[in-house]
């Protein structure tokens, strides 16, 4: 296929606001596609590549940018192949041989190719094509059922590859992507909501658990082999000896746990997240740091247990199951009612042990791998959403030189892009402002006198008093009182609260 042909789709699909115009669209193209494209295909038209990050950044990209091609010439194969050469150089010289790839491409690139290849490599493609309209357009183009590509794009983790097997081999081939051990799938997401009255107004009776500020963690056991991994995806066994340790000592043969890890100060209280991340990414010494920042696993969901899946089961009886087998130190404090007075005794006690709040969940609930769905909600004291940065400006008086004032976005699902909420400089200390600065140069795709505009890749937790109605940004929001409480680079963009989740927040002020 040629790529003229992705880039032309992709264009009608970015200019029309209809969901079932997008979806046909992208159906066509899918039905088009010949052996082996459709990993590719489906991963340009999502805003990604099959590679992930090049390493090639902004400066790079305009430099490689030469006379377009006369005509359309480029298969969709031919740009996979120079990404991949992209992707494996490295070493001395690697900046020069990766301009230099990146030229020819372009020089074999017309005037829309390249537009539709600096924005892929530099990640604001924005045309639309979101994983839930790519999930449906593939049911269409396949006449595969959504929920069975839905599912088992969540068990790979991957939804480009699920596209090649069932586009190559039928669903059949969708076997494969069950859970596995080793195999790590996304984790279910929750929604924020206001208060414990929500909860209970949308469940009756309601699963109400401590919500710890930790890292998110998923672990893998087969007997004495044990693997942690983290939220998104990455292998962290090295830096987790507890946690091994931990799930070892569990009486089960084979296990998928859910939880969190965090580290707790000499009186019981939780450490600060930051103060916990620092135990990821130290490689040596571990004898030291276990003697200075111990890490304490805690399990609040199964997934798998003694070679039975575990995740169409409801949440009530995963966590029957887990009682069963964790002993209290490890397991997350718990209580279902359905009493108003008992679910806001239970916050109090979360927010006194230091804890940021408690989560909310269905016990009918089954576990939904990468879903962010109505049956789990989390409940925080203060309110907070976690953004992704569009851009920032330079700073005035001691911020002199560095990225302060931050443009904060949410993802809008329904017709793509990001729904400006407002911009805040509070909060920061002056690490952070070194950190965001180098950072956010590094993400750079476009600047004016004062604002540096940048891929939306960096997640930041904001804390804000309401949201209010604002003539000022397109979204129509704005947050009051706006303020940065951490930067969340356990997360990814896609994980980020959305603008749906927005509205719906503002609705209940």
């Amino acid at each position: 296929m040629l790529l003229a042909q992705v880039v032309e789709t992709s264009g009608k699909v970015a200019a029309t606001s209809k969901r079932l115009a997008k979806i046909d669209l992208l159906a066509a193209l899918l039905r088009q596609l010949n052996p082996g494209e459709g990993e590719v295909v489906v991963a340009f038209l999502s805003g990604e590549t099959r590679q992930g990050r090049t390493g090639i950044g902004y400066a790079a990209v305009r430099d490689s940018l030469a006379d377009p091609a006369p005509m359309a010439t480029l298969q969709v194969l031919d740009v996979d192949r120079v990404l991949n050469d992209l992707s494996v150089v490295g070493g001395r010289g690697s900046e020069q041989q990766k301009r230099q790839h990146l030229q020819a491409l372009m020089a074999c690139a017309t005037a829309d190719e390249q537009q539709f290849l600096k924005e892929l490599l530099l990640g604001g493609l924005r045309q639309g094509a979101l994983e839930g309209i790519m999930f449906e357009a593939l049911a269409k183009a396949s006449g595969v059922s959504l929920d069975r590509i839905r599912r088992a794009a969540m068990m790979a983790g991957d939804t480009a590859r699920v596209a090649r097997s069932l586009l190559e081999s039928g669903e059949s081939a969708l076997d494969a992507y069950s859970i596995q051990l080793f195999q790590p799938v996304h984790p279910m997401l929750a929604q924020p909501a206001p208060d414990v009255e929500t909860a209970l107004e949308e469940f009756g009776e309601a699963a109400f658990e401590y919500k710890l500020d930790g890292a998110r963690i998923q672990v893998h056991k087969s007997g004495d082999e044990v693997r942690v991994y983290t939220r998104a995806l990455n292998d962290v066994s090295s830096s987790a000896p507890e946690v091994i340790e931990a799930a070892r000592a569990l009486p089960a043969r084979n296990l998928i746990l859910d939880g969190e890890v965090i580290s707790f100060a000499a009186g019981g209280r939780p450490q600060p997240f930051q103060v916990t991340m620092r135990r990821f990414g130290r490689k040596v010494d571990f004898d030291t740091i276990r003697t200075e920042l111990p890490l304490t696993p805690v399990w609040f969901d199964l997934l798998y247990c003694d070679d039975q899946p575990l995740i169409d089961h409801p949440q009530s009886e995963r966590f029957t199951i887990l009682r069963g087998l964790s002993p209290a130190n490890h397991l997350i404090p718990h209580i279902t009612t359905s009493n108003l007075e008992t679910a806001a005794g239970f916050l109090r006690a979360s927010l006194e042990n230091g804890h940021e709040g408690i989560m909310a969940k269905a016990p009918s609930s089954l576990y939904v791998a990468g879903g962010r769905g109505q049956t789990w909600l989390k409940i925080k004291k203060v309110h907070t959403l976690d953004l992704v940065i569009l851009a920032a400006e330079w700073g005035n008086g001691r911020r002199q030189g560095w990225l302060s004032n931050l443009h904060l976005g949410a993802p809008a699902t329904e017709n793509g892009g990001f729904a400006m909420l407002g911009k805040t400089f509070k909060g920061m200390t002056d690490e952070m402002l070194r950190w965001q600065t180098e950072q956010l140069l590094a993400l750079e795709t476009s600047r004016d006198s004062y604002t540096v505009f940048v891929e939306p890749k960096i997640v930041v937790e904001i804390a804000y008093s309401d949201i209010q109605t604002s003539p000022r940004y397109v979204s129509g929001f704005a947050l009051r009182f706006a303020r940065v409480k951490r930067y969340r680079t356990d997360k990814t963009p896609a994980e980020a609260d959305t603008f749906e989740t927005v509205k719906k927040l503002a609705s209940f002020a």
